[in-house]
């Protein structure tokens, strides 16, 4: 087995170190070393320290109707040379992830949302993707052999203002209504990492599969970057790889586990990013601990999270026994700040439209999707 000392020395002369840990985590054969993968849940490297968080603005109460723990019991962590970044080691309540996953496969994916199964698909084949998806779903999980749902083919889902991936842009003109439940999800921890009034605008999920990753880029196309980009992870762990300003800086790897939270503010709210792997789960335990644990109270009625159905949660946790979810919210427009002209805009994408259509189609895959311009990536195809 390659060892990460080893690939620490490959890339120490390298040009492009990023590229050449990117590959050294992607590998499969021979499988990479994770020994030298900082894991937030045993923090034990000289890199991470300890943040304090201000639960002071937010009651307990308020952040467990978003089936949060209270603030002050919070995990939260730093690294240092990354100012602004804070790692949340999974703040979630028991069961009510569940909730969260079964918004992201069932309900986030409903038009009027935009999907990548949009790009080949009329708006008629890809309404109810979980209806259309969940009775092959069953008589999989019973063992039979059965083709690809609609749900095991979702790559990204758009919500807000939707990114269009070909002039990397929002626009005005390509929004729909942010759902309630994750912005104020997402308000309470932007609020106890000390960004008050953050306003959730748009959202970006990934569906990884087992050989799916994220390829090495900075989120920079929202207008104001003084916001921070919050991110949600949800099923198997993946590996995260956090570098610098320039995109051949050496990246720091560390796992994202489910319930983690990631949180890129400040000098690391423009840094390069990017998910090489999904780490294969333990073949005594495919599915994360914390994912089959029960909610412990009753929901209310003005809880956001409410309970999922057993059956629901059968095709859920079958799903996620091979995927991960991933979730990124933004805030794209400062306060009284407008996006610019359409004309402007119009100009700007119509000058780079042939030119990138092309491009798009060289990279379209064989399963159909364009993988967020391969941006991501999934090896099966």
């Amino acid at each position: 087995m390659v060892t990460a000392k080893m690939a620490a020395s490959i890339v120490e002369h390298g040009e492009d170190a990023f590229r050449k840990l990117f590959k050294f985590y992607k590998r499969r054969s021979p499988p990479p070393d994770f020994s030298e993968v900082i894991n937030f849940s045993k923090p034990c490297n000289d890199k991470v320290f300890t943040c304090e968080l201000n639960a002071t603005p937010i009651s307990d109460e308020d952040v467990s109707k978003a089936g949060l723990r209270p603030v002050k019991d919070w995990k939260a962590f730093g690294l240092h040379g990354y100012p602004g970044f804070i790692f949340i080691s999974n703040p979630f309540l028991p069961g009510s992830q569940q909730y969260w996953v079964k918004q992201c496969l069932k309900i986030y994916p409903q038009k009027p949302n935009v999907c990548n199964l949009d790009m080949h698909m009329s708006s008629v084949e890809t309404e109810n993707i979980w209806e259309r998806s969940i009775g092959v779903i069953q008589r999989k999980g019973s063992g039979k052999r059965e083709p690809k749902t609609l749900l095991e083919k979702l790559r990204w889902v758009t919500l807000g203002y939707h990114y269009d991936w070909n002039s990397k842009t929002y626009s005005p003109e390509h929004y729909t209504p942010f759902p309630k439940e994750l912005h104020s999800l997402s308000h309470k921890v932007a609020a106890a990492c000390g960004f008050h009034g953050f306003n959730a605008e748009a959202g970006i999920l990934n569906y990884y599969r087992s050989d799916s990753s994220l390829g090495i880029h900075v989120d920079e196309s929202e207008l104001d970057h003084t916001r921070p980009l919050l991110s949600y992870s949800f099923g198997q762990t993946s590996v995260f790889l956090l570098g610098g300003t320039k995109r051949e800086d050496r990246p720091t790897a560390m796992f994202m586990h489910s319930g983690d939270i990631m949180v890129m503010s400040g000098p690391s709210r423009l840094l390069y990013h990017a998910v090489p792997c999904i780490v294969p789960a333990p073949a005594e335990n495919v599915l994360p601990p914390c994912l089959a644990q029960r909610q412990e109270a009753e929901a209310q009625d003005d809880d956001i999270i409410q309970s999922v159905s057993a059956e629901d949660w059968e095709v859920c946790s079958w799903y996620l026994q091979t995927s991960r979810v991933n979730v990124t919210v933004r805030q794209v427009l400062g306060s009284g700040q407008d996006f610019p002209s359409t004309q402007a805009s119009h100009s700007s994408s119509c000058e780079d439209s042939e030119e990138e259509t092309q491009k798009n189609k060289k990279r379209k895959t064989k399963s159909g999707y364009e993988g967020i311009l391969c941006i991501f990536r999934h090896d099966n195809v």
